[in-house]
């Protein structure tokens, strides 16, 4: 049996076991519409029922031993590295990633485990100088049961990102996955950390609706909720969670520019900026939404990025070697090519792309834009690259701001230059001499302003604020007197 046998989860959801559901969603592969399997549906009851069994199970796994709770860690990241190749033929079919794609995300995957088995013998805390005759401590405590709502475009690793940390910290978790993507981004979850010995209880996977995303908020055992998606249902996730006095990390949408320095070398620029641009058909957060080049370059810049783009395939990656796979849905399709036009309409220019191409879209240069135009201003998900000019880094810096997002910004060219340039600007990350897409389980991720609600992923000091709770204790050696 495969780690992944459809016999195992199929019409089912995971809570204490593999359990029989009342309603089912289809698992179907984006490239052609076949139908893959399906996954079993919890309700807001399943929910309910979960939330208090993880409570329970919360407290004996807090209070496991941390070189137990490291062994289930470690033991979850050799799973994910035995059965790498199965996991990223699902990733490929579920989610229409690019092989290369797939590997990378299984990687950085295997990458967050093995990073968090180090989390349960970190420093729980530190010593308080006090003025009275006691010892003083401040201790990180477990929140208790963390929901963590996950979306489809990186499944596994948005998911395991903040699943990892949680448990190894000694919490319980309540995984709710984005239904197209449930079998990557929940059952391989599962799986793993179910064969990795994780006591039953631990862990729910509760693929659902929106009235099942709203009950792993709700469920007054849940004192953390994680959340990665759209600024919208972030927001509406925030309010809710302010409302019930619990703790929301939101790591939501960006439209991240690429700045192009003069003198940069234009060939590589453009190769940077097509993969930031294309990799995944653009449905990544820190995808590169905006080219932001020094008018000496510019032209050189667009004919490059648009050569590339003309020879970028598209098609289905789990049969055709391609550089951009399917887009997760035809809804998304239409909304990528409703924002091409649009901007068209209003005297934006396609250098290159600009129409789907089946159950994908081709990798798109659009020139003209101006800051009004769709295409500019919003988060578009999928592969297109608008291209702006700029004479002074003023420019550049004001054009970097004027947006509503701030997670990541890259900036090619001389490293002094891109230097004074990252101190005038706002993004919770800035890679020089690197284009916008970039992770890896020890730094910190996270953005700013609409991006969301700060650095709350990745390495230890990050994970210990994110997943617990601070607690101050006193010790003294005698009973204080007092004066009553």
């Amino acid at each position: 049996m495969t780690l992944l046998d459809s016999d195992v989860w199929g019409r089912k959801f995971y809570s204490d076991g593999w359990r029989d559901s009342a309603g089912e969603h289809p698992v179907t592969e984006p490239a052609t519409g076949d139908r893959l399997g399906s996954v079993g549906l919890a309700t807001a009851g399943d929910v309910a029922r979960a939330a208090a069994r993880a409570a329970e199970a919360q407290r004996g796994w807090a209070a496991t031993a941390p070189r137990e709770r490291a062994a289930v860690l470690r033991r979850a990241g050799e799973l994910l590295t035995e059965h790498a190749a199965e996991i990223e033929d699902w990733l490929v079919r579920e989610a229409g990633s690019v092989r290369s794609k797939a590997a990378f995300e299984v990687g950085l995957a295997i990458g967050e485990c093995f990073e968090c088995a180090g989390l349960p013998s970190h420093p729980q805390g530190e010593v308080l100088a006090s003025d009275e005759a006691r010892w003083s401590l401040a201790r990180r405590r477990p929140a208790g049961v963390v929901s963590v709502i996950a979306p489809f475009n990186f499944p596994l690793v948005l998911a395991l990102r903040s699943v990892a940390p949680a448990l190894a910290l000694g919490n319980a978790v309540l995984l709710k996955p984005d239904p197209r993507t449930a079998v990557g981004g929940g059952v391989a979850v599962a799986r793993v950390f179910e064969e990795a010995g994780l006591p039953a209880g631990v862990l729910h996977l509760l693929p659902g609706d929106g009235s099942v995303g709203q009950a792993v908020v709700e469920a007054p055992e849940v004192r953390v909720v994680s959340f990665t998606g759209s600024t919208p249902v972030g927001r509406a996730i925030g309010e809710r969670a302010g409302r019930l006095l619990k703790r929301a990390h939101l790591e939501l949408g960006g439209n991240n520019a690429l700045v192009v320095l003069p003198g940069a070398d234009a060939a590589k620029a453009a190769s940077a900026g097509a993969f930031g641009s294309y990799l995944h058909q653009g449905q990544i957060c820190m995808t590169t939404g905006r080219h932001i080049v020094h008018e000496s370059l510019v032209a050189e810049y667009t004919a490059a990025l648009a050569a590339k783009a003309d020879a970028l395939p598209v098609g289905d990656p789990a049969r055709e070697d391609v550089a951009l796979g399917p887009l997760i849905d035809r809804r998304q399709v239409e909304r990528v090519h409703g924002i091409v036009t649009g901007s068209v309409a209003a005297g934006a220019k396609i250098a290159a792309g600009g129409e789907p191409a089946g159950a994908g879209y081709r990798a798109t240069v659009l020139t003209g834009v101006t800051p009004d135009m769709p295409a500019w201003r919003e988060e578009i998900f999928g592969p297109v690259a608008p291209v702006v000019s700029f004479s002074t880094l003023e420019e550049a810096a004001r054009i970097v701001d004027d947006c509503e997002f701030g997670l990541s910004v890259g900036i090619l060219g001389d490293v002094g230059t891109a230097m004074r340039l990252a101190d005038r600007i706002e993004s919770g990350k800035v890679h020089i001499n690197e284009q916008t897409v970039s992770d890896e389980p020890g730094a910190p991720f996270g953005g700013v302003k609409s991006s969301g609600t700060g650095s709350r992923f990745g390495g230890a000091a990050a994970n210990v604020e994110a997943f617990t709770e601070t607690q101050w204790v006193t010790v003294r050696p005698d009973i204080a007197d007092y004066p009553f």
